[in-house]
């Protein structure tokens, strides 16, 4: 099969056609022209500044939120402040495990010639007399009498140091003398 000239002519002149300047030679004298007006408007960077370098000395010295620090501290207060102590070296009574909140005064007893005391804790009762510690906070009976026990004990205040603070228990009524 053989194509004619006459077809073949005007997609050679199309061809031809595509491959012209086409205008692109004002395009680019526009964009020369436009790229000589502009301006560039970016301030330049200001200059970092120097670091130096910080060296910390304070790792080696004791941890101010250290547990040990604080009881350290507060045994050498402890130790410093003048005025009434607890006897820290001393055992410690069976009775000075309970809070005195839990003890209840039922009754008296004389023996011998002393008062003693009945106490309550839970449904335990026990016999105490003056000079017995009781309570948590290093309480010493004082005296003993038909209605009342009388306790000092000894706590801290809020700058750590020791004051007296004297307590009772008095006699609680039964349910037995109520009916």
């Amino acid at each position: 099969m053989k194509i004619p000239w006459w077809c073949l002519s005007p997609c050679l002149g199309l061809l031809l056609a595509g491959c012209g300047d086409s205008d692109v030679q004002e395009v680019k004298t526009w964009m020369a022209q436009v790229q000589k007006r502009a301006q560039v408007a970016v301030k330049p960077l200001v200059a970092p500044k120097t670091f130096i370098p910080f060296a910390y000395g304070g790792k080696d010295a004791t941890d101010p939120f250290s547990a040990n620090k604080l009881l350290t501290e507060m045994a050498r207060a402890a130790k410093s402040s003048k005025g009434p102590k607890p006897d820290m070296d001393r055992r410690k009574e069976l009775l000075e495990s309970f809070p005195l909140d839990t003890i209840k005064m039922v009754g008296t007893l004389q023996k011998g010639g002393v008062m003693n005391a009945l106490l309550q804790i839970d449904k335990s009762v026990y016999q105490v007399k003056a000079g017995q510690h009781l309570g948590q906070n290093f309480g010493l009976i004082t005296g003993v009498g038909d209605t009342a026990v009388t306790i000092k004990e000894m706590v801290q205040d809020a700058g750590g140091d020791w004051v007296e603070r004297v307590s009772k228990l008095e006699l609680q009524d039964s349910q037995e003398t109520k009916k």
